[in-house]
């Protein structure tokens, strides 16, 4: 009895995750990396010199 609920939760566990994926990646649109734009990416910003800390 022990090994058919093993097999059972298996079953469910593996059904649960295949309806998972299927429904993030069809709300995703497809979701693929093919998809994507790539934005340029903003000029690098000057950053300022640090000062030496103040001491006590």
């Amino acid at each position: 009895m022990r090994r058919l609920e093993q097999v059972a939760a298996l079953v469910v566990a593996a059904g649960l995750a295949l309806v998972s994926y299927w429904l993030f990646f069809s709300w995703a649109g497809g979701g693929g990396t093919r998809e994507r734009r790539v934005d340029p990416s903003p000029a690098p910003q000057v950053s300022l010199p640090v000062k030496a800390p103040l001491s006590l």
